[in-house]
Formats: structure tokens, sequence, C-alpha cells
């Protein structure tokens, strides 16, 4: 048995229409092909689907139940046509985000915010890891995109990987002093000008952007005194604002207005806190792809 999709939607015209005549006219083509089509339909199912008479056009129960059924597949069919042509142009799906804490201070929410009302139809999940975490999660194909800061991955190893990397949001680092310290008081300082301080870290095991932000210290002209490591942000601002020591962060920390707690800006060469996205450079996610589109939206021809 050969019935296809063309034969039906003939079929549905005629029944419909109650005519061959304005069944052809409807679907464009001419009354002999279209009658071709209903008695080849026929031979294949083995029953008449119309009863006609000199006077009369009707279905018959055979075609009764085959207008029922073949209205629904050719409904299903559309629908699922639509579904897949959403899921090409990543309106269907979901995305599962690796990120660093620290980028949702950033501009990370907006950017979130702006793909759900562009795609809400798509399930987005945040998973909050630290960027060895995400890069094995992405290697693993557990995240769809991973957010970190700066030191950039050598592009060798991306390609080893299948990854693609590319430069999302610039962003300085900052110092965190407590209010009370007399640099506090200074609208920009140099880097060196922390030397004595005591420094305090993200955990430099979990990930390259603290042990980045060490070897800055070094390139400015000092090893610092590293007092205590934390994995939160949160954590290091709160042992800032308790006097216990000096940290490096991205700029946009300051917007959480930390107590006890002074942003200030660093004068010369400061270290990059620049945000990266990182994704498979194999699958041609439509989502992923959709969501790249937010990050960096096509330009007008």
């Amino acid at each position: 048995m050969s019935i296809d999709l063309k034969q039906l939607k003939y079929f549905l015209a005629v029944a419909e229409e109650k005519s061959f005549s304005r069944a052809a006219e409807r679907l464009h083509i001419s009354q002999p092909p279209l009658s071709q089509q209903i008695m080849k339909l026929e031979s294949e199912l083995g029953v008449k689907l119309f009863a006609r008479t000199t006077r009369t056009f009707e279905l018959t129960v055979a075609g009764k139940a085959l207008m029922s059924e073949a209205s629904d597949l050719l409904g299903r069919m559309r629908m699922t046509i639509d579904t897949i042509r959403q899921i090409d142009r990543g309106e269907v799906g979901r995305l599962r985000v690796g990120i660093v804490g620290s980028a949702m201070w950033g501009p990370i929410p907006s950017l979130l915010e702006q793909f759900q009302t562009n795609f809400p139809r798509v399930t987005w999940t945040i998973h909050e890891l630290g960027p060895t975490l995400q890069y094995e999660a992405l290697r693993a194909k557990q995240v769809d995109v991973g957010f970190w800061r700066e030191p950039r991955i050598d592009e060798d190893l991306l390609r080893q990987d299948n990854l693609r990397q590319e430069l999302c949001f610039k962003e300085d680092v900052c110092v965190a002093i407590n209010e009370h310290h007399p640099l506090a008081k200074a609208d920009a300082i140099e880097l060196i000008d922390i030397a004595n301080e005591p420094m305090l870290t993200l955990a430099l095991d979990k990930s390259s952007f603290p042990r980045y932000l060490i070897q800055c210290c070094v390139d400015a002209g000092f090893q610092p005194t590293i007092f205590q490591e934390a994995t939160e942000p949160q954590t290091l601002l709160a042992m800032v604002g308790a006097g216990l020591g000096v940290t490096l962060l991205p700029e946009t920390t300051s917007r959480i207005g930390w107590p006890g707690v002074v942003f200030v800006p660093i004068r010369t060469n400061p270290p990059s806190a620049n945000l990266y996205i990182t994704y498979t450079a194999l699958d041609d996610a439509p989502v992923v792809r959709a969501f790249l589109n937010i990050l960096n939206p096509p330009k007008a021809n």
C-alpha cells in the first residue's frame, strides 16, 4: 500500500467541497488529475470513498471515516512541521547555562531576561560551576554554554575538545577595601599600592581566574601575601568588611553594595575580568544559536 499525504489532501478537498470541480479550483489543479488521484486512493484502500450518481455526490461510510482520520492526521502533520521549524529557529527546546557566580552581578541576568522574552518556549536552567567544572560539563554535554572570566583558553585546547570561546563582555578588576582603610578614600590606586596588604582570594585550585590575578600582582612588582581563600565572592567581601584584608574582584561586584566595603578602581593596566562564553563547535544546536544571536545580533545586510 502506498498512500501519500497529497492524496489525503486531495481527498479532503473533494469531501469538504462535495464537488470535484470546486475542489480542483481550490487546489489550483485541473479536474482530471484530481479524479485520477482519488481513484488511485480508492484502489490502494480497496474501498469506495464516494457514492456517485447522476444527481448526488456523497461520502460512503468508509469515506466519512477517512475524512475524520485524514483531517486529524494532516492537522497533526501541520503541527509537527510547525514544531520542527520552531525547533530549527531555536524557539523550542532547553538551554543549560553554566556560569561563575560573579557573572550574575553583571549583564547576564538582563541577557537571560531578553532571551526568555524572545524565546518563551525554551526552558533554561542555571548551573553555577567554576570554570574547570564547566569545561568538563561542556565536554560531557551536561551544559550547553558556559560563562567564565579571564584568562582565555588556548585555541589549540579548544579545538582539541571541539569547543569555541568568544569574548562577550569586557570588564576590569577593582580592589575591594575596608571602608576605614586609608586607600578607600582614593579615586583610583595602583595595583602595587596593596603589596603589603593581606590578600583574600578565590580558591586558587578551583579556577584559573584567581591564579591569573596573582600573576598580575607579580607582573606589577610584588608577590601578594595570601591570607585566606574562599569559594564565593560574598565570603571574600564579608572578610574585607571585617577588616581582614583586601581582594581583587570584577568591577560589577560593586553593585552589591556590601557593608563596610569600598571598591576602588586600578589606575594603570587594571587586570581584566572579561567574561567569555564557551560552547560546543560540533553540534548546530538551534537553541544555542538563538542564544548567541541575543549576545551578538546578526548584522543587517
